[in-house]
């Protein structure tokens, strides 16, 4: 939860950041962009890493202590190093980024079985929602109290609260010395890409939740300057964050008691189709 809370309170905590410190609101979404881009392909790679390891811990809470080093990078280079440089930093700390969020859902199928795997998910997409919620909050309330460049110096310190987590996560059973797999990483990457585009449902699953994430991206990018057209304040903006997670929270307490109440389809393309009438009436009223 720390992690993900600081993951999610990254993104509205470096927009104002940047926004302030660069006085620049294209500033502040490239730095934005750097990272999320990154994340797209650090994401498979950091997967088949995860598969690999004999000793899983040791990936995340390596990918924890770099992210959170390099949002305090980022930090120091707005105000003392050429903005390019700071830009490169910002996609070298992204590429780490999936370790934070899918990282930890990854592992639950070795620590929970059968039926209560269901739950299991469900309870652990509710940690997405709270952190959702709590992580965007923080980010426009520490930026309104404190100035907008501790809210990110908070999130790097939520992000580093979870390395003991990270660390003691157990022993991969029967990957003694030796025994992780010498395939190449590309034949890895390969093989799950067959998988994914050999199987329709999870082909139609994982390009509608592509085309989603990059829509709630440019939402995040955007909300300085509706905090700022709307709210009085672009720290403010990053509450809009918030109350999206809400209803995100709420629908994932229900899909928690009734886990097979709605076919996985039917929420995917449902759910997609409710954040886009929602993007459009934002327009529409902003």
């Amino acid at each position: 939860m720390a992690a993900r809370a600081g993951d999610e309170m990254s993104g509205p905590a470096l927009m104002p950041a940047g926004f302030a410190l660069a006085g620049s609101a294209t500033d502040a979404s490239t730095l934005l962009a750097g990272t999320t881009i990154s994340a797209a392909v650090g994401g498979p790679v950091l997967g088949v890493l995860l598969d690999r390891a004999a000793r899983p811990g040791r990936l995340p809470a390596g990918a924890l202590v770099i992210y959170a080093a390099g949002l305090g990078t980022i930090l120091v280079g707005l105000s003392r190093l050429p903005f390019t440089v700071t830009v490169l930093i910002a996609v070298v700390t992204g590429l780490v980024g999936p370790a934070l969020s899918g990282g930890w859902t990854s592992q639950l199928p070795r620590v929970v079985h059968g039926d209560r795997l269901l739950r299991a998910n469900a309870f652990d997409s509710m940690t997405f929602s709270v952190a959702s919620l709590a992580g965007p909050a923080l980010a426009g309330g520490t930026a309104e109290m404190l100035e907008a460049p501790t809210a990110v110096v908070v999130s790097a310190t939520l992000i580093t609260l979870a390395l003991p987590a990270a660390w003691m996560l157990p022993t991969r059973p029967g990957r003694a010395r030796g025994g992780a797999r010498t395939t190449p990483l590309i034949s890895d990457l390969a093989a799950g890409m067959r998988i994914i585009v050999g199987k329709p449902a999870l082909a139609r699953a994982t390009l509608t939740s592509v085309i989603a994430c990059i829509a709630q991206g440019m939402l995040t990018a955007c909300v300085p300057l509706l905090g700022e057209r709307a709210l009085g304040g672009a720290g403010r903006g990053a509450m809009l964050l918030s109350c999206t997670a809400v209803s995100a929270l709420v629908a994932n307490a229900v899909l928690a008691r009734f886990p097979r109440a709605v076919a996985p389809d039917t929420i995917i393309w449902a759910g997609a189709l409710v954040q886009a009438v929602a993007l459009a009436l934002a327009t529409w009223r902003a």
